[in-house]
């Protein structure tokens, strides 16, 4: 492997996106997120937002059904999806087929925001059957990785301890050689791997990579992760190929937590606020 790409203004104007063209919002796509818990609802809407602040043209949201008002109020762009839980409060089989009978009219899904695992099946099920769609795995549908079959279209963006259960390793070893992890985790799932950390690595099962370095330590703040996957997500339902989609979306994220440092502070910027400077970022590219 060739040293990493620096993902830079110069990649990116390298690499450039699709045009919107004059085209209404079916043109650019429609993102679902299939988010977690009935706590952590807040996650599903920020990587929602994140996607449509990346150009993606509808979103849909699927959360807890007991989560359904209160998104459907603070994100009235969205389409909110409920999945019933069971008797213990996991996402039941009918949660399942709610997601799956939507999926099939969605360009690209974002699978994790606000799971904290996969214990009820619902990410590995997804990931079976889902099997034409560009997927982002986030968070707790992580733990789905290892037990599903590989495709391509996928783009996992791990942390450094989520990476060490991905692998099996320490996270220290992760955190010793973290291009070395996102590459055998890229290999091993036939995956664009978005490894994160305050230097991001994005990397190919054939061994593309590129480096990201900017942003700042603000970016490490709850919710940011969500964010993260949301832009992704968005450029993928623009038909941007996974490993543009990954690297732009790292920058993209990278870059609006250093304007947001220059505004506010280095510290003390919410995760809320990181995908409303990702237009002006995009415009700028042309």
């Amino acid at each position: 492997m060739s040293t990493p790409d620096p993902l830079d203004a110069a990649w990116m104007r390298a690499h450039r996106l699709p045009s919107p063209g004059d085209g209404g919002k079916e043109e650019r796509g429609r993102v679902l997120v299939i988010g977690g818990e009935i706590e952590l609802a807040g996650a599903a809407m920020l990587a929602g937002v994140a996607a449509l602040r990346a150009g993606a043209g509808k979103l849909q949201v699927a959360v807890a059904e007991l989560a359904v008002p209160a998104v459907s109020v603070a994100l009235p762009e969205a389409r909110v999806l409920a999945l019933p839980r069971d008797t213990a409060g996991h996402a039941s089989n009918q949660a399942v087929e709610v997601v799956i009978d939507n999926a099939s009219r969605c360009d690209a899904l974002l699978i994790g925001p606000g799971m904290m695992d996969d214990r009820a099946g619902l990410a590995k099920t997804l990931l079976e059957r889902a099997s034409s769609h560009a997927v982002v795995v986030d968070a707790g549908a992580l733990d789905a990785i290892a037990h599903a079959p590989a495709r391509a279209g996928r783009v996992l963006t791990p942390n450094a301890g989520e990476m060490a259960g991905l692998l099996g390793w320490e996270k220290d070893r992760v955190d010793a050689d973290p291009l070395t992890a996102g590459l055998e985790a890229a290999r091993r799932f036939q995956a664009v791997v978005a490894m994160k950390g305050a230097i991001t690595y994005v990397v190919s099962s054939e061994g593309r990579a590129g480096r990201y370095a900017g942003g700042g330590p603000g970016l490490g703040v709850s919710g940011s992760g969500d964010v993260l996957g949301g832009l992704i997500a968005g450029l993928l339902a623009r038909g941007v190929a996974p490993f543009d989609a990954a690297a732009w979306g790292v920058f993209v994220h990278g870059e609006a937590g250093a304007r947001l440092a220059s505004k506010i502070g280095a510290l003390g910027y919410l995760a809320r606020e990181i995908a409303d400077e990702a237009p002006a970022i995009l415009t700028s590219f042309g």
